[in-house]
């Protein structure tokens, strides 16, 4: 199931915002609203499990009412300096120039 359809408040806008992020829940803030968003998106979307790839555990500060399971992952890059040389691009873009 993609969360998108049954997402709320800034999440929604996130979807709006990047729509290749249709597949997953980005959680792109943990302020008191921000967290009571991911929550109720996350119990609204029709899914057999939530796994949970955050650098924190959301159980303690939110309440899933399904299954749910914590991943661990590192990064490794298969071509060495391509991740940075990528960020260095996006950030040079003309529609960050501005920040």
């Amino acid at each position: 199931m993609e969360p998108a359809a049954d997402a709320v408040g800034s999440i929604r806008d996130t979807y709006q915002k990047y729509p290749n992020a249709a597949s997953i829940l980005p959680a792109m803030g943990y302020g008191a609203e921000q967290i009571r968003e991911l929550e109720e998106t996350i119990n609204r979307t029709p899914c057999d499990v939530v796994v949970v790839g955050t650098p924190i555990d959301l159980t303690r500060v939110l309440h899933i009412d399904k299954p749910s399971v914590r991943v661990r992952y590192e990064l490794r890059e298969i071509v060495p300096g391509r991740l940075a040389a990528e960020v260095e691009r996006v950030l040079r873009a003309p529609a960050l120039s501005g920040r």
